[in-house]
């Protein structure tokens, strides 16, 4: 065995608890509420058969869908590494496609990422709220305290998001351990009373269940996938652990510790279907309540935080994509590339997170709203994954079919069955994710507009080429560097100021930065510098969607390619393109003002790539949408 692969196992603990605390804080507290939501309001009477019919619906859908389709399956396709509906969306464009499918799975991709913001609302919602839920078993005449500690639970964990998770992560390993042995013993003790829920194991009482039950069991599965809500974290966190890792934390600890407390709290139910208002409390007697609780809570947070950071890295990697404007996306770790704060995002969902604890009031209504985000972002993982396995993996069509169509099956039933609660409260995730898409998408066509009208506009560096010997303008000391969204064209900035000034610098540079479909870039892939002559270049700088850049890099870049500037020298020309309205406007009236309200507020490119504020000159451009 060689050194790496020594390192690797010595490091390979550290991993798995690590992804313990992280990717699993999610589906880790499911038990909370699944069990409880599976028979909140049943109709149907509780007896052996359908409290063992429901649970094993829960044991093989965990089985099928996480240990079988995301274990086996999905993380194998990975982009370089990377995971995350966006991830695989970059992955499945990165080979060139007739643009109509292209598109197709650039907008799969985009609804992908829209359902993540509303799950990632929802997510620390439910999962606080059920936690402390748990005072109400523990005194009713603490009840009314239930939403206002919730709430205050929740407003201190998005305030203490701009401290990045980098300082606490250390500490989520070890409580998420003790959580996942503490809710498997409780399970066991159960089980142990009461054995007879291990028949659950064999499938058929799930599909009798179903069968016996017509609509009201198919309506059970609307609770059934609470279960499973978390399973994207196992892909989306990927980049950060490793797929190994992720699997043995799964198979070792995390998988069987949530079976024997979904088995407990069915064999509760069994002997006191009282129970079943709130099985996961009434696992252990009166005085273990609070004190489960405190763990329940510590939990929910780790929970939470684990899907508000994976909302940030989602956001960074829309806004590389250009699928999203620029914001502030601030690195919280400086050994980790992907932990970052975006304050904006992170102001939205501290809003809408609360906002949504005060119109459900309690988890049994959040229930009704949670799930159709999850099963709408695993019917669209499937879709993506079965064109990478035909495009990458070289397989048969009917070897996919017959796999991938299993799974998108099961992932189209309960998708389905969640859209029969739109009604009841699922109203809301899909009006979240509806903004977020409408917010993507004008963004990225509004961004096509005005960069066709750019095109049109503006020069290509072939025809200035040609031109040069007939120029004999007036050099002027120093650095010019005009900033160029589109590499192979003038930039506007440099038309501009030529035609009003007259003048060159005695070195000018125009610099494109492109983000690339891979996470990162190799350095010697990074930089392309093309002589135009008279001293005159252009330079396109290749970036991963994970990687942001800054203008120091760049000019260290260029020194080492032999193109030497000093950054002290130089002087920055951007345009700010300000979108009006045309007379015959591209996309609807609300979108281009939405659009335009987006270009007001984005980031500028300057301050995206902390280019020196006092060296910048803006040139401002109307551009008709």
């Amino acid at each position: 065995m060689d050194k790496t692969s020594q390192q690797q196992n010595k490091c390979l603990p550290h991993v798995v608890l690590s992804a313990i605390g992280i990717v699993y804080g999610d589906i880790g507290t499911s038990p909370l509420y699944t069990v409880k939501e599976c028979f909140s309001g049943s109709t149907f009477p509780i007896t052996e058969n359908s409290v063992l019919g429901i649970l094993s619906l829960i044991l093989w859908s965990i089985t099928f869908i996480v240990s079988i389709k995301y274990i086996f399956f999905i993380l194998r396709a990975d982009n370089s590494g990377e995971g995350g509906i966006l991830a695989l969306t970059a992955l499945a464009l990165k080979k060139r496609l007739n643009n109509k499918y292209s598109y197709i799975i650039m907008i799969l991709g985009m609804i992908g990422a829209a359902l993540f913001y509303g799950d990632a609302v929802l997510t620390p919602a439910i999962s606080v709220l059920s936690a402390v839920e748990g005072i109400s078993i523990y005194s009713p005449t603490l009840t009314p305290f239930v939403i206002p500690i919730t709430i205050f639970i929740l407003l201190t964990l998005f305030m203490i998001q701009s401290q990045g998770t980098n300082n606490i992560g250390s500490f989520f390993g070890p409580t998420m351990v003790v959580w996942f042995i503490v809710i498997g013993v409780l399970g066991l003790i159960q089980i142990i009373h009461n054995p007879v829920v291990l028949k659950a194991l064999n499938p058929w009482y799930g599909l009798q269940f179903l069968l016996s039950h017509g609509t009201i069991g198919l309506a059970s599965l609307g609770a059934v996938v609470l279960a499973i809500t978390g399973a994207e974290a196992l892909y989306a966190d990927m980049g950060h652990f490793g797929k190994e890792s992720i699997r043995r934390a799964w198979f070792v600890l995390v998988f069987p510790c949530l079976a024997l407390n979904y088995a407990g709290q069915a064999a509760l139910i069994l002997m006191n279907p009282e129970a079943s208002h709130n099985p996961f409390y009434f696992l252990v007697p009166n005085a273990g309540i609070f004190p489960l609780m405190i763990l329940s809570t510590l939990a929910t947070i780790i929970a939470s935080q684990a899907v508000i950071s994976g909302l940030f890295s989602i956001t960074w990697q829309a806004v590389q994509l250009g699928y999203l404007p620029r914001m502030q996306v601030i690195h919280t770790s400086s050994e980790s590339i992907g932990q970052v704060y975006v304050p904006t995002i992170n102001k939205i969902i501290m809003v809408l997170t609360i906002a949504v604890v005060l119109i459900f009031k309690n988890s049994t209504g959040l229930a009704s709203a949670y799930g159709f985000a999850v099963t709408g972002i695993m019917v669209i993982t499937t879709i993506l994954t079965a064109i990478i396995v035909l495009r990458y993996w070289k397989w048969s069509i009917v070897n996919t079919i017959l796999l991938f169509g299993a799974f998108l099956i099961v992932d189209i039933l309960f998708f389905s069955i969640n859209s029969t609660k739109i009604l009841g409260g699922g109203w809301m995730p899909l009006l979240i994710a509806a903004g977020a898409f409408l917010v993507m998408i004008t963004w990225q066509q509004g961004r096509k507009i005005l960069l066709d009208n750019v095109i049109h506009t503006g020069k290509t560096t072939r025809c200035f080429k040609k031109n040069l010997e007939n120029m004999h303008p007036i050099r002027v000391p120093g650095i010019g560097v005009y900033l160029n969204s589109t590499p192979g064209t003038i930039p506007s900035s440099y038309n501009i100021n030529f035609k009003h000034n007259k003048v060159m610098h005695e070195k000018v540079i125009f610099l494109s930065v492109e983000t690339t479909h891979e996470p990162r870039v190799r350095k010697a892939e990074r930089i392309q510098i093309i002589d135009l002559g008279y001293n005159i270049y252009e330079v396109i700088y290749t970036i991963g969607f994970k990687e942001i850049p800054n203008i120091t890099q760049i000019f260290e870049r260029c020194d080492e390619n032999g193109l030497c500037m000093d950054l002290t020298q130089t002087s920055f020309f951007t345009t700010r393109g300000i979108p009006v309205f045309n007379v015959h406007p591209k996309m609807s009236l609300l979108r281009a003002k939405l659009f335009i309200f987006l270009s007001k507020n984005a980031m500028h490119a300057t301050e995206y790539y902390k280019v020196p504020y006092a060296q910048v000159v803006e040139l401002g451009v109307r551009i008709r949408i």
